[in-house]
């Protein structure tokens, strides 16, 4: 038995009971003093009780069987002074706080699965706030008659076994992505249409812009243009004032030099004058009367000279008549001679026929043939190309022969006569003969 002064902790609460009270005495986390004998003190726990309340397979209000998990803080209240009695006549006999929370916790759970039976899937799922409030405002009810009090209560869980949550997450995800890419797509088309207008009022504000810069440059040109007419029309003026100053002080300055000059020039003429005067004296006496002198002599001589000549050209000339005449009748008597000769020999000619034409050949062929070899004469080196046969000197000297032997053959084509027949019938004749 405990007697005297009792204490306890803020979690836990006192109940004394029996003689000087008519009614138990409570003490929340304090301190009172128990009459031995005639007291008795007792203690409850007020501490916070974590309960998981599990519903498994309940069926909601269109007949879908689902599972849930709740979680509820509940408690004793110790400040509240009937709700404490309460709590004293429901649980004070019993030792453990276990039992306690086994009270609770069948209790909310009773009131969780009728609230599952009162709503669909489609409304724990969404609106888990609006279940967890439902339950919370049920059950607190019975658990205040029993003087415990619900801190909180929170769905954590809603699950089922035959898909039915995940058909709906399907559809829900399927018009989650939809109204997705249709936001995306709302949202990319807003954003190029905001885009669209802004690049336009940045061109229009940028060709504003340009507008007005233009403008200003073109009236800083104008009027720049306009003063730097009027910069240069003056600067013109000026240079053209100067220029023309400076061209009227060296007009002065020139005709001032053309004075002197004109002065010295007289005085140079005056001086050049008697210059002129003392050597025309001085010629009279050294040159001019010499050279007349010279003059007369030069001009015997050159007579003399003038007939010698005239007389060695007329002794030159009759020596050349002489001469000429000479050769004259020379040639004419080598000229007769000549005609006499040739006379003679076409005579002869006639009388031989083809035997004076085969001698004038025969006394022809061997400048031919000297002919035909000059070539060789004015040939330093040369190369000979053969596919065989005689190569070299014997064979040019063959080429040679080989060209002379054709010529019987060229003049009886040209001349018609036959030189080998004619020589053949010669010879024979002058054997018979």
């Amino acid at each position: 038995m405990v007697w005297g002064f009792v204490t306890c902790g803020p979690n836990h609460a006192l109940v004394v009971s029996g003689f000087f009270h008519a009614k138990p005495l409570l003490v929340a986390g304090g301190r009172t003093f128990v009459w031995p004998m005639i007291q008795q003190v007792q203690e409850i726990s007020l501490k916070t009780m974590t309960l998981h309340i599990e519903s498994a397979k309940v069926y909601t209000a269109l007949g879908v069987p689902i599972n849930v998990i709740g979680v509820a803080q509940v408690k004793i209240q110790g400040q509240n002074k009937e709700m404490l009695l309460t709590a004293c006549e429901q649980f004070l006999g019993r030792s453990k706080i276990e039992e306690i929370e086994k009270v609770a916790l069948e209790t909310l759970e009773g009131h969780q699965r009728a609230i599952m039976g009162s709503m669909t899937v489609e409304e724990i799922y969404k609106d888990r706030k609006k279940f967890s409030k439902n339950v919370y405002e049920v059950a607190s009810v019975d658990l205040m008659n029993m003087g415990i009090t619900i801190i909180s209560y929170t769905l954590t869980d809603v699950s089922d076994d035959h898909g039915y949550l995940k058909s709906l997450g399907m559809g829900r995800t399927a018009e989650v992505k939809r109204d997705a890419r249709i936001g995306e797509a709302e949202a990319q088309r807003d954003s190029r249409i905001k885009k669209a207008i802004a690049l336009e009022e940045e061109m229009a504000a940028k060709y504003l812009n340009d507008t007005e810069i233009a403008k200003a440059k073109r009236d800083y040109e104008l009027k720049k243009s306009t003063y730097d007419s009027e910069v240069n029309t003056k600067k013109a003026e000026a240079e053209i004032a100067y220029a023309l100053q400076v061209a009227k002080t060296q007009q002065r300055i020139r005709e001032e030099q053309m004075q002197i000059k004109v002065v010295e020039r007289e005085q140079d003429i005056a001086v050049q004058e008697q210059e002129i005067q003392r050597m025309q004296r001085q010629l009279d006496a050294t040159v001019r009367r010499p050279a007349e002198a010279e003059k007369y002599r030069l001009e015997k001589l050159a007579e003399a000279n003038r007939n010698r000549v005239i007389l060695e050209a007329e002794a030159q000339a009759e020596a050349i008549r002489i001469k000429g005449e000479a050769e004259a009748i020379a040639m004419e008597a080598k000229g007769s001679a000549d005609a006499d000769r040739l006379t003679r020999k076409a005579e002869a000619y006639k009388l031989y026929k083809d035997a004076a034409v085969v001698e004038l050949l025969l006394e022809a062929l061997p400048k031919i043939a000297a002919s035909v070899a000059a070539p060789l004469t004015n040939t330093n080196k040369m190369t000979l190309v053969s596919t065989g046969g005689e190569i070299g000197a014997a064979k040019l000297s063959y080429e040679i022969l080989e060209t002379v032997l054709r010529m019987p053959q060229l003049i009886s084509t040209v001349t018609g006569v036959d030189i080998t027949k004619t020589v053949t019938n010669k010879s024979s004749n002058s054997n018979w003969a």
